[in-house]
């Protein structure tokens, strides 16, 4: 697995968050890992196809999504996250894979991404355990944002 394939999703999300949310994230510890599917997250689910074929997948705690989405509607409180609050989440995962698929692209790597799946529990995923390349991304007074990358070798 190759630590440049994750390069264009940690950078587009960095740049994406900062817009969206105004906090400018710092990164965590690159490294390969078993996925593990906890409860209590959301999972946003993106497919890539083409030159590179697989996930990338973005884990949050709830309460993490929720501060995000508030930030995302301006400040209102969210108590929990009903259609509107997955829509936005969703859409946030959407703008960084966009933005990342561009930048693979200008690299020389043409893939296409799938629209986002918002999975709210473990079993939804419908994933079976294997190995991510994996890099949190830490905002300030909101936590982490775990990026998740499922590429078929």
């Amino acid at each position: 697995m190759q630590a440049e394939l994750i390069n264009p999703f940690l950078e587009s999300a960095r740049v994406v968050i900062e817009q969206v949310i105004q906090i400018k994230p710092s990164t965590g510890k690159l490294g390969v890992k078993d996925v593990k599917f906890v409860e209590n997250y959301i999972w946003i689910q993106i497919g890539l196809n083409g030159q590179m074929n697989g996930d990338i997948v973005f884990g949050l705690s709830e309460e993490v999504a929720m501060k995000m989405i508030s930030a995302m509607m301006g400040g209102y409180v969210i108590s929990e996250i009903d259609d509107m609050g997955k829509s936005a989440i969703s859409e946030l995962g959407n703008m960084i894979s966009g933005n990342a698929s561009t930048m693979l692209f200008n690299q020389g790597i043409r893939v296409d991404i799938t629209p986002p799946k918002v999975l709210h529990s473990a079993q939804a995923a419908g994933f079976t355990a294997q190995r991510a390349l994996t890099i949190p991304l830490i905002m300030d007074g909101i936590g982490e944002l775990d990026i998740q990358v499922l590429v078929a070798s």
